[in-house]
């Protein structure tokens, strides 16, 4: 008999292929929770941000599909543009190992800003306009007097002239050196530079020897903290270094008054020294004790001396008395008095004999506003 050329097929029954199926299955299943449980993402570091916070960086990063294994975070999200995020141009994310991933940022570095519309227009060192937004980044110089009529994205700013970019460009490169950045830099029309500290001005001028006057700038402000006043250094050269601090003086008034002690150093509140034996001078008149020392009045219409009388001791009509409440009534005017120096409280000259007009706060009988175009 002769053999068969066909060999029996081997037969698997549909139970051993369901086995087969489902051990292969469990093998992919595992393999797939051992990736994304193994390459999971636990520790991110971050690199290029000076702008926002950790927190910030990895919520903008770390926002799309797979970004928390640190396989697929580094092959899908290895470049990723960002859009309305001001100062930031790209994300770049890289796997250091199996569970930690680095998340480097590009900034677009700013030198300065100016105004424009209702914006500030953020400038780099090539015064290409890089970023417009609604709020001052207080870090960066803000420059007041540079005048532009339209701004294009990533575009030199049209400025008339070289000269004045290239000077905020070099200011904002030492302010940014020396962690000095005022609180705004001014332009006049001549372009002469001024900068504001607190309420310390210093006025620089020409766009001459910037590094010199600002080094010595920035060694004077500290002794000077506190002050108000100008700084002058427009004449600071190579061989001329004369530098004035024209110093404000505030004017003492009854409520800025610091004196009320006596030479033996106790106070008696009416002392002429502060409590450092610091001589001040007597204590200031306010509006109210001016005007009680100027009122003649005091008599009635009988001419009888009462104290509230609103007549002198000739029977002359004066007004009533000051008070408190009737100063504090007048606001901000400070007329009331007469030609002669006397407060009846109407009259239309100040203190000094400056005239300043009728009461605006006066009242007719009925309670009703003057009308004062009457």
């Amino acid at each position: 008999m002769r053999a068969s050329n066909y060999r029996k097929k081997l037969l698997i029954s549909k139970k051993t292929k369901k086995m087969i199926w489902g051990a292969l299955a469990a093998v992919i299943l595992a393999g797939i929770i051992f990736f994304f449980a193994y390459f999971r993402v636990t520790s991110v570091e971050l690199m290029g941000s000076t702008r926002y916070s950790d927190e910030e960086i990895k919520e903008l990063a770390l926002q799309g599909p797979f970004s928390d294994n640190s396989i697929l975070a580094a092959l899908l999200y290895a470049h990723k543009e960002v859009e309305d995020v001001p100062f930031v141009e790209g994300i770049h994310i890289t796997r250091i190992n199996h569970n930690t991933i680095c998340i480097s940022v590009k900034e677009k570095k700013a030198v300065g800003c100016i105004p424009y519309l209702d914006s500030y227009i953020y400038f780099d060192r090539n015064g290409v306009f890089i970023e417009s937004s609604r709020t001052r980044d207080e870090s960066i110089p803000y420059f007041d007097g540079i005048e532009v009529n339209q701004v294009i994205m990533n575009e030199k700013l049209p400025i008339k002239g070289t000269t004045i970019l290239n000077t905020a460009v070099a200011l904002a490169t030492i302010f940014q050196k020396n962690d000095k950045v005022p609180d705004h830099i001014e332009f006049d029309s001549n372009y002469q530079i001024s900068l504001v500290y607190g309420n310390i001005t210093v006025m620089l001028g020409k766009d001459k020897y910037l590094e010199d006057k600002m080094n010595r700038a920035l060694a004077i402000l500290p002794k000077i903290s506190g002050e108000t006043g100008i700084l002058h250094l427009e004449n600071v050269t190579d061989s001329v270094k004369t530098i004035t601090f024209e110093r404000e003086v505030e004017e003492v008034t009854a409520e800025n008054w610091n004196g009320g002690y006596d030479e033996n150093g106790d106070y008696t509140g009416d002392g002429e020294y502060d409590e450092d034996g610091k001589h001040v001078g007597p204590k200031p008149m306010t509006e109210l004790d001016y005007a009680l020392a100027n009122w003649h009045g005091g008599y009635d219409e009988e001419g009888d001396y009462t104290g509230e009388g609103e007549y002198d001791e000739n029977w002359n009509y004066v007004g009533p008395k000051p008070t408190a409440e009737s100063i504090a009534a007048n606001g901000d005017w400070h007329g009331g008095y007469m030609e002669d120096g006397s407060y009846t409280g109407y009259g239309e000259l100040d203190r000094e004999g400056n005239y300043v007009g009728p009461n605006p706060n006066e009242t007719s009988d009925d309670g009703s506003e003057d009308d004062e175009f009457s």
